[in-house]
């Protein structure tokens, strides 16, 4: 790779500290790539963006049916859309196209995605007997267990995990946290926003509000730490709080991985190939939630801590 490029490269990933292993390696490498072709041939990144959604939702089609190589098909499907939502991302930092629409349609890609998937399973899972309970079917109740999965579990666990990448970066390079909102200063734009002149984006701000409240919501000694932080020291937050911040958060970005995509996508695709979907679901419910609390258990101690510093007097330069 070019000097150039190398920059560009560089300049294409948001930080070290908050990519994972697998995206480090195969994602963004070939993100990039294809970020360098679109860019050449003047795509959007809400462009990418919306391909990958079409991707990724017949990869789900292709996962609701019970055949090993049209799951297979799936498989390639799913993992092509996750680079084109690597090259959307990239493709819009290195030419300067980032815009809250397109944060926010990046998300909307992933939920639907899942949606598609989580019906998959819902469809293939239907009829077929329960485990060591093999006398009777899943019927409805795999339903109930996909629905709760999709619009709870999967949905608290992906909302968490980037706020807290976001705050991450946010303390690691302030230039680099433009992505941590606050409800109250995202209230405002919504009231400050017309339903008659900008309609579709009042109606995208109703739901943005929504959500980076519930994000608050699931983090209250943050909320206590970050009012503490901003009354005390404005938006010129010390590099040693910053510092202290980052090394306590850093350890929490493996958790934060581990409860969006990559880590769903192989345990989801391991489930295919021998045909156990509902280990797909327990994998979810059980082994995510634990990893979900364990995390926001340690970033609230993390920020308990520090308010206490502050409220003791510590002297932060």
């Amino acid at each position: 790779m070019k000097e150039e490029d190398k920059k560009l490269y560089r300049m294409s990933i948001k930080s070290p500290d908050t990519e994972e292993f697998l995206d480090m390696w195969f994602y963004r490498p070939v993100g990039f790539h294809c970020a360098l072709f679109f860019r050449n041939r003047g795509v959007h990144p809400n462009i990418i963006t919306i391909a990958s959604i079409f991707l990724g939702v017949a990869a789900g089609i292709c996962f609701a049916i019970p055949d090993l190589r049209w799951n297979m098909i799936g498989m390639l499907l799913l993992i092509w859309a996750n680079i084109y939502d690597s090259t959307d991302g990239q493709l819009a930092r290195i030419t300067g196209e980032k815009t809250r629409w397109g944060r926010i349609l990046d998300g909307f890609a992933g939920d639907c995605w899942f949606f598609f998937i989580y019906l998959a399973i819902a469809l293939r899972e239907t009829h077929q007997p329960i485990p060591f309970a093999p006398e009777h079917e899943w019927g409805v109740i795999i339903w109930i267990l996909l629905s709760f999965c999709g619009f709870w579990i999967h949905g608290s666990q992906c909302q968490l995990a980037d706020y807290y990448r976001n705050i991450h970066l946010y303390f690691s390079n302030e230039q680099n946290g433009h992505e941590f909102h606050n409800s109250v200063m995202e209230k405002k734009e919504y009231d400050g926003t017309s339903w008659r002149t900008a309609f579709f984006w009042k109606l995208f701000l109703r739901f943005y509000v929504a959500y980076v409240e519930n994000q608050e919501r699931m983090s209250p000694r943050f909320q206590k730490f970050i009012k503490l932080v901003h009354e005390k020291y404005g938006t010129d937050i010390p590099a040693s709080l910053r510092q202290e911040f980052r090394k306590g958060s850093l350890p929490l970005m493996k958790y934060t991985n581990i409860l969006t995509f990559n880590s769903r996508a192989i345990t989801l695709c391991f489930t295919l190939l021998i045909n156990e979907l509902w280990l797909y679901i327990f994998f979810e419910m059980v082994v995510l939630m634990i990893l979900f609390f364990y995390m926001q258990y340690r970033h609230e101690s993390l920020c308990k801590r520090l308010t206490k510093k502050i409220e003791e007097g510590h002297e932060f330069n």
